[in-house]
This record gives structure tokens, sequence and C-alpha cells, in this order.
């Protein structure tokens, strides 16, 4: 890669990126701007996959709202997102939980880690 395009890559890189992994439940703290207006929302689920790296690193998040599943992936190292809370951790065995989107109500759910 170009060394200039590195620089400013590694420029753009979060200090305060929290330690999450695939299978935990975060809550996302993401900025809108609706007009003239900016406000925080929050968004809970399951992290379905972490991929990318440096500051092209993203992460897909998913929950059930009413019960539709509904997923978002954001950019880790993106200033719209203000934090990222980890709620609690899941025992997975897997890098990418791709087969949560087939699986409704109990079944959905990732055991939770215990240390």
């Amino acid at each position: 890669m170009n060394e200039i395009i590195k620089k400013i890559e590694d420029a753009q890189l979060r200090a305060d990126v929290p330690q999450f992994r695939t299978g935990d439940t975060v809550r996302v703290y993401a900025k809108i701007k609706e007009g003239d207006k900016e406000r925080i929302q929050v968004f809970e689920g399951v992290v379905l996959k972490k991929q990318g790296g440096s500051s092209r690193a993203t992460f897909t998040v998913r929950k059930s709202s009413g019960g539709i599943g509904v997923e978002k992936t954001w950019p880790l190292h993106s200033p719209t997102v203000e934090k990222v809370d980890v709620i609690r951790r899941g025992k997975v065995r897997r890098a990418k939980l791709n087969y949560l989107r087939d699986r409704v109500g109990k079944r959905a759910k990732v055991k939770e880690l215990v240390r």
C-alpha cells in the first residue's frame, strides 16, 4: 500500500476502542444527524462478525425488534460511533455467526461465557 495512504489511515485510528468479540452482546451509542440537530441513538444486540483490519475494520450487530431481525454494520474507528459497551460475553466457537439469522426466539440466543 502507498505510504501516504497508510499514514493518513493511521491518523484516523481511535485509541478508545473497546475489547469485544463475536457473540458478545453490546450496546452501541451512535450519533444520528437529523437536519441541523444531532442526537445519540442506542442499538443493543449480538455481534455477528468483526472483519477488516486497521482503520477499515467493521463490526455487525443484530437485534430483534418487534419480531423482525435488524442488523447494522459500523466502522470500528468511525466518529459516528460514540462508544460501545459490552453487556455480556458470549460463548461461541466461530468467527461469523450467520446461522443466527435463521433462528427465532430462544434458539437465537448465545450462551453466556462464565469465567
